[in-house]
């Protein structure tokens, strides 16, 4: 639910016709994200107020029902294509390239996919970006088995360089200060995920290397390189907030940061 602060900018440059000739977004950045290819304003913020307290949306009723703590279903189908419609004519015509960032649990290695359509297929690529190893099914797709790309490549900067931008808009979702932990329970999690040891060897490595990809975007930031925006504090909201003020409270956060600094950044880009 912290994504729902990147939901809030995204929301701001699409009102201000901020666009982008490149765009990745991991896990929650993928699943809110994708709605700015689809110049979809305020999509993300309805659809999770509206559906905070469905127990398929999220739920440990839906973990133990169906595997994932979201319901992939629901969240992956159901709502895209029937209850929130997600408008895929205009997420094929738009012309920039929005890649989910997935990680493939047998190699450990980041996968970093190109959607098309936002058809089915691509709402299968985002659901692997968001799927939280212990809370989400592994997602199998033309045989690979993917899971939650922060694992592998958190903050995919470095990739966006690499495809040529020299010019990059960061938005990540905690503060300045934070600093990545070791898991507290890594023992039960090799134990859980003892079939795919590239996988918890990722995990154990999750925090250095998004401790030094911090690193690496204050870097670039301070170069010029790179604009970033990050909450003024940590949101403190879980996972499974239901309380639709807390959620626009996060999103709001957002809102009122990418007001604020609009102007730095079309002149930024510019």
């Amino acid at each position: 639910m912290r994504g729902l602060f990147t939901a809030g900018i995204l929301d701001v440059l699409m009102e201000n016709n901020v666009v982008f000739d490149k765009a990745a977004g991991v896990s929650a950045g993928a699943a809110f994200g994708c709605n700015f290819k689809s110049h979809q304003i305020g999509r993300a913020i309805r659809y999770n107020v509206n559906y905070a307290s469905d127990w398929r949306y999220k739920s440990f009723r839906s973990l133990l029902l169906t595997g994932d703590l979201y319901g992939a279903d629901f969240c992956y189908r159901k709502m895209p294509f029937e209850l929130d419609i997600f408008d895929t004519e205009t997420f094929k015509n738009d012309p920039l390239e929005f890649y989910a960032v997935a990680t493939d649990v047998e190699t450990g290695e980041t996968v970093y996919h190109l959607l098309t359509d936002g058809g089915e297929e691509d709402m299968l690529w985002i659901q692997a970006s968001a799927s939280m190893p212990l809370a989400s099914r592994v997602v199998n797709i033309n045989g690979r088995k993917l899971l939650d790309g922060g694992i592998s490549d958190s903050i995919p900067l470095e990739f966006m360089e690499k495809c040529g931008c020299n010019k990059n808009l960061v938005i990540l979702t905690q503060p300045m200060e934070y600093t990545k932990h070791k898991y507290k329970h890594f023992t039960a999690i090799k134990a859980a995920l003892h079939k795919y040891p590239a996988l918890i060897k990722g995990l154990d490595e999750r925090p250095a290397m998004y401790n030094a990809q911090t690193a690496y975007v204050k870097v670039r930031e301070d170069e010029g390189s790179a604009f970033v925006l990050r909450p003024p504090h940590a949101l403190n909201i879980g996972p499974l907030e239901r309380n639709p003020d807390e959620l626009r409270r996060v999103y709001n956060t957002c809102r009122e940061l990418a007001q604020s600094k609009i102007g730095e950044i079309i002149d930024f880009l510019n």
